[in-house]
């Protein structure tokens, strides 16, 4: 699960589909899938000019469990285990041991008999680049009326560039401009850009949307405290950069931001990777960026004006931004680039009836890698729930589909690359779909569902957005079941899952996941074991398998699951999103 941006992986290489187990493949071994049941190890020798090398490494990964046509704890755990094998070093996109574990997911396709969904292949390459700011070789500096202000990277301030031409991006005497939350928003008579020109100029936006710190939030003013697109800071940076903005700096506070600063200072201050655009993102800012509260309000001071004052007036509708007078900002930013090559896993079952209409079930296979910086002797990543879990249930629904007797819909299993780092691969088929976004009736997406005792329900993030929801709590009902809604709203986390990349192209994609109240303790005790992984597990060398874990509520999921797609998938239903979401107008022009 991407939050609120990633850990940087180590390692990231070039490399491709060459260079692995595939359609085309200069590959002294291979796994057939005649090693089931056994612990053996399969070793690929991969040739490393795919890699930009010259020699010729071994990367090791486990062989394929024996499991069974129907959907049971057993089988998820094994393919969970090994998944998140050390061998695959934390599934690092780029590197050679993660992208094994793309290669043993294509593998265990092929051994359920799905056959491969692009052209004869498994995979859909996904070309990346890597940037790293040297904040020794940058500067960044603000000129105010009361002198120059010089805030700490990483302390007070993280910036970056996306765009990768070269290795400096620069921000000239740049006059900065207070936007309020940066926001254009015409179905809520909305505009904080309004008559105002930003070519060339440094906007500095609030985080979240306008109200919702209110104490008693309007539901239909920008959904109230349940945060929208529009609160997201990626929003606030793509606006910005159709603005024509030089930057971008958002203001940081814990309670909109739904987070604290040090989240903000570690996702920020490492690598940061982007899609390779053909551009090198020339559309997008040259620079962006946080401050702390603390930095904001400081510069707000030295330019004669009240933050809080200011802030509670972009609450409120009629706001006019307001010029920092007297304040520009400078910027020497140099980076390292770095290109590297991952790869989406796509297979399909295709449909009796209507195979051009396709009903996907996803979740990302990358995780955060190896990272020998960390302290403590365990440096691998093994992300068994986050998302070893996604992929295992994925799998499991596959498996299930293969052996049941075709639909009238196509059935595609997908596994995304780059989740931790933006949800770029998603983001990338998104963009470059393997079938038209037209014929994608629905994506049920899977990510971090962990071991639990089972539930009265499951839960999806951003509760009612579409008509999915409908579609799964009919499957639940089955299991006298329900679909709770989103208990915290305010965080976005609609926006935080790879499901959320096909969204914003109009496709109607949900993430659901494990619920909280439990059948034995309620929601105390699911809320316990949910705030345990947040607070131990999370993003940590930890989240590793373990044999006696309880899949009984994830087991009951992907069943939902699997009953929820296959009546999809044998039905004539387009579901759509609901009339007050923000993608429904882009579905609406897809159906036409």
């Amino acid at each position: 699960m991407n939050e609120p941006n990633s850990m940087p992986t180590s390692d990231l290489r070039k490399s491709g589909d060459k260079g692995f187990c595939g359609k085309s493949r200069p590959v002294l071994a291979c796994s057939s899938g005649g090693n089931q049941g056994r612990t053996v190890r399969i070793v690929i020798f991969t040739a490393l000019i795919a890699l930009g090398a010259t020699a010729a490494v071994a990367a090791s990964y486990p062989g394929h469990p024996v499991t069974t046509p129907e959907i049971t704890a057993a089988d998820i755990s094994a393919r969970d285990k090994a998944i998140s094998d050390n061998a695959f070093e934390g599934r690092g996109p780029g590197t050679i041991n993660g992208e094994a574990a793309a290669q043993w997911t294509a593998d265990e396709l092929k051994r359920l008999g799905i056959a491969p969904a692009n052209n004869g292949s498994y995979f859909q390459t996904v070309p990346a680049v890597s940037i790293t700011l040297d904040p020794a070789k940058s500067q960044f500096a603000f000129t105010t009326p009361k002198g120059k202000l010089t805030p700490k990277f990483a302390e007070d301030v993280v910036y970056w560039t996306p765009q990768f031409a070269g290795s400096d991006v620069a921000v000239k005497n740049s006059q900065l401009v207070f936007v309020g939350y940066g926001v254009v928003a015409p179905e809520y008579k909305w505009n904080d850009y309004a008559g105002l020109d930003v070519k060339g100029k440094t906007v500095v936006i609030l985080i979240n949307d306008p109200g919702n710190e209110d104490a008693h939030p309007d539901a239909k003013f920008f959904k109230g405290s349940a945060m929208t697109y529009y609160g997201r800071w990626t929003y606030k940076f793509e606006e910005a950069a159709l603005q024509g903005a030089a930057a971008a700096i958002v203001v940081h506070e814990t309670k909109p931001a739904a987070y604290g600063w040090q989240v903000v200072r570690g996702s920020n201050s490492g690598a940061k990777l982007w899609l390779d655009a053909a551009d090198k993102d020339k559309s997008m800012l040259p620079v962006q960026g946080w401050m702390t509260l603390d930095i904001a309000k400081d510069l707000f001071a030295r330019a004669g004006l009240d933050y809080s004052a200011l802030k509670a007036a972009a609450n409120k509708p009629g706001f006019k931004a307001v010029a920092m007078k007297g304040e520009r900002l400078d910027i020497a930013a140099h980076s390292t680039v770095t290109s590297l090559k991952t790869r989406n896993v796509v297979g399909e079952i295709k449909g009796t009836k209507h195979p051009d209409d396709v009903v996907i079930f996803s979740g990302h296979w990358d995780h955060l890698g190896r990272n020998d910086a960390i302290p403590g002797p365990d440096k691998i990543f093994n992300g068994a729930v986050d998302n070893g879990m996604g992929v295992a249930q994925t799998l499991e629904l596959a498996e299930k589909f293969a052996h049941d007797k075709p639909a009238a819909r196509s059935l595609v299993f997908a596994f995304w690359t780059l989740e931790e780092q933006g949800l770029l691969g998603s983001e990338y088929f998104a963009e470059h779909p393997l079938w038209p976004a037209g014929h994608i009736v629905g994506v049920f997406n899977t990510d971090a569902d962990g071991p639990s005792p089972i539930s009265h329900d499951m839960e999806a993030p951003g509760t009612g957005q579409s008509q999915l929801e409908d579609v799964l709590k009919k499957a639940l009902a089955t299991q006298h079941r329900v679909l709770s809604p989103d208990r915290e709203p305010e965080k976005g986390h609609f926006f935080r899952s790879d499901h959320f990349s096909l969204a914003k192209q109009g496709i109607p994609a949900i993430s659901p996941g494990g619920g909280h109240d439990l059948v034995v303790g309620g929601m105390a005790a699911g809320m316990k074991l949910s705030d345990d992984y947040v607070e131990h597990h999370y993003h940590q060398p930890d989240d590793e398998w373990h044999a006696n874990w309880d899949l009984a509520n994830p087991t009951e999921d992907t069943k939902a699951l699997y009953i929820a797609g296959k009546d999809l998938a044998n039905s004539n239903a387009w579901p759509n999103w609901y009339p007050d979401s923000e993608f429904r107008a882009a579905r609406d022009k897809q159906r036409k």
